[in-house]
């Protein structure tokens, strides 16, 4: 009696390509999925930045009072109506709710993306939330504690010269460093969207060095736009952490790359 062969196994390009095709309304059902999840999780991060909003917005003024009190000036923010206490501790809830719910949110994205991309790539979904949330962190960090200083300094000293006394609005100075902080949260993921376009070979290594002028040109008129201030020496603190993001994203792109070589090179070997 004949015995039966078992069926081939599946090459390893066939084994990744499984599973990386989904219909266009399968994605909108799956953007649809992810978006409600994000949501829910904004939602919970919320009610967790609620309980904490009285320390943070004390964190949050010193700057400005730093500031007011290095140029000998009344150190106190003011708020113009009854009402803009709670607009002020809701609002906050909810900024520190997305930070809180951002690794879940990158997630979400990631979830998203992953099936456009091969088996081995999806692997990488730790290294991508982590270091997301990192270089996000990362951004609010130095915008605390190196570029809002700077700023308000330069836009404090101008009370010196003028025969005005500063009445600053809470509500104003909030919409300022939120401005500020997320603004630079969201530069620093610079090497994050290099990654994902070097994962779907939009970009390389070499098509980032060469474009390098252009890419210049980019950040200097993104930093005059998202610089608050028109002084020369701030709008230089904000380009020089873009322009080493940018070559990191240029190491990032070149490891990707070497990695899908060394991939191709090892299933040809295996045919």
């Amino acid at each position: 009696m004949a015995t039966r062969l078992p069926d081939p196994a599946p090459s390893p390009v066939a084994e990744e390509e499984a599973g990386a095709r989904m219909s266009f309304f399968e994605h909108l059902v799956e953007l649809r999925k992810r978006l409600i999840n994000s949501l829910v999780a904004i939602g919970v991060g919320m009610v967790l930045g609620l309980l904490v909003s009285n320390h943070v917005i004390t964190f949050i003024v010193q700057p400005m009072l730093a500031a007011l009190r290095a140029h000998h000036l009344e150190d106190r923010l003011y708020y113009p109506s009854p009402a803009t206490p709670i607009s002020l501790y809701i609002n906050l809830g909810l900024y520190i709710g997305i930070v809180i719910a951002m690794p879940f949110v990158l997630y979400q994205i990631w979830l998203f993306v992953a099936p456009g991309l091969y088996r081995h790539e999806r692997r990488a979904v730790v290294g991508f939330v982590v270091s997301s949330m990192f270089l996000f962190l990362c951004g609010m960090v130095f915008g605390y504690y190196i570029m809002l200083p700077q700023v308000l300094s330069f836009l404090i000293s101008f009370a010196n010269y003028l025969p005005l006394k500063p009445l600053i609005s809470v509500n104003e100075y909030f919409d300022f460093i939120l401005i500020v902080l997320v603004g630079l949260g969201i530069i620093f993921e610079l090497p994050v969207l290099i990654f994902i376009l070097s994962l779907f070979g939009i970009v390389t290594p070499k098509f980032l060095l060469k474009n390098f002028r252009y890419a210049m040109l980019l950040i200097t008129v993104v930093a005059a736009v998202v610089t608050p201030t028109p002084d020369a020496t701030t709008m230089l603190i904000f380009m020089a952490p873009m322009i080493l993001l940018y070559f990191i994203g240029v190491l990032v792109s070149y490891l990707v790359l070497r990695r899908k070589r060394a991939r191709a090179l090892a299933a040809g070997e295996a045919h």
